[in-house]
């Protein structure tokens, strides 16, 4: 198979399947060592912190961006500024946990990324963007939206799913307030675990929790809520154990390959993909500059699902979302892997538009 779909899920890495194999063995032979998964999840915290030039103090572990983001919304008081901006790029569950808060006298206006900045006012509690769109690979200018928003008195949350493994993150030049992330994609771990950073200095409080969120997790009292001082905070329930332990293995691997050199990697392998569909007369969505976009590259068709299915056939692994077809390569992909999506591509023109 020829897999180029990291944007849905990044390949299984020997490392990953033996992180989990540790853990089922650490099952079978200790039972329930809660200690050592507590310190798994105190390295996980930190290897993402790493990943995002933060400190581990800054970082919540959950069990998704959804998770994430929904216990960050719970803690905005919308009743001086209740207006919340999101960009037309956004993955589905943004919009949802946005929309959701309706219900406590949000209102959400989505609007074209280009109108961001407009959009944004002093009736404005929230600006919240992906750093690249799962639709089209666009990738979005986060920091001059997140000065903008801070300018006017707004808190910028960032969906850095389709970006984290993909470039370099740094929080602070971002200058963003949230950045949420999980490793299914191109951090090479499985589903089940994600990571919220939050800005030091953010007093905010979150009213969706769970035990995991208590500033002494080990005290086990059911008569107080006291959260964490920390990103902690907008933890929740039992963390996912087994995702932790395939967490830290991708993560760990992907800070060894390089993030920076995998972005040059990529970079080029997309430039002949590029290069390859203008040949055969298709019609690339994706921006061509590479600062204006992901790692992954978006191909119009006439019938994408049918597109994938055909490519499948031709032992080709990629996606389609919103009429095209996303071909997503990462570190472990070379020039043969994208000749042979550009020769299934050939065989199945008459599907590009």
């Amino acid at each position: 198979m020829t897999y180029v779909n990291s944007c849905s899920q990044g390949a299984l890495s020997d490392r990953v399947r033996a992180a989990y194999l540790d853990y089922l063995e650490g099952w079978d032979e200790r039972g329930a060592p809660w200690e050592y998964w507590v310190e798994r999840a105190e390295t996980a915290r930190a290897t993402f912190a790493r990943l995002v030039s933060a400190e581990p103090n800054d970082v919540a572990v959950t069990t998704s961006v959804s998770a994430g983001v929904s216990a960050f919304a719970s803690a905005i008081d919308f009743s001086a500024r209740p207006k919340v901006v999101i960009s037309d790029y956004e993955f589905p569950t943004i919009g949802q946990i946005w929309h959701a808060q309706e219900r406590r006298g949000a209102e959400v206006v989505v609007v074209a990324p280009e109108e961001l900045p407009d959009a944004i006012d002093e009736r404005t509690s929230v600006v919240s963007i992906t750093a690249v769109c799962y639709r089209n690979g666009a990738r979005l200018p986060v920091e001059e939206i997140a000065a903008v928003a801070r300018e006017r008195g707004a808190l910028t949350v960032l969906d850095a799913y389709q970006a984290a493994g993909t470039y370099p993150l740094d929080v602070a030049s971002l200058g963003v307030d949230v950045l949420a992330a999980g490793v299914l994609k191109y951090l090479l771990a499985s589903a089940g675990l994600a990571f919220m950073w939050v800005r030091p200095g953010l007093d905010l409080v979150p009213t969706q929790t769970g035990w995991f969120a208590d500033e002494d997790i080990f005290k086990m009292d059911h008569r107080d809520y006291s959260p964490s001082p920390t990103a902690r905070r907008f933890e929740a329930g039992t963390p996912p154990v087994p995702a932790i332990y395939g967490g830290i293995a991708g993560m760990e691997l992907m800070l060894e390959i390089g993030i920076a050199e995998t972005r040059e990697h990529v970079n080029a392998l997309n430039e002949r993909l590029i290069a390859g569909v203008d040949d055969l007369g298709g019609t690339v969505v994706t921006p061509r500059d590479p600062e204006r976009r992901g790692a992954l590259v978006c191909i119009s068709s006439t019938d994408a699902p049918a597109l994938v299915r055909a490519m499948a056939a031709d032992g080709i692994v990629v996606s389609e979302r919103d009429s095209n077809l996303r071909v997503s390569a990462h570190a472990y992909n070379n020039e043969d892997d994208i000749d042979a999506v550009l020769a299934s591509l050939e065989r199945h023109r008459n599907l590009l538009s």
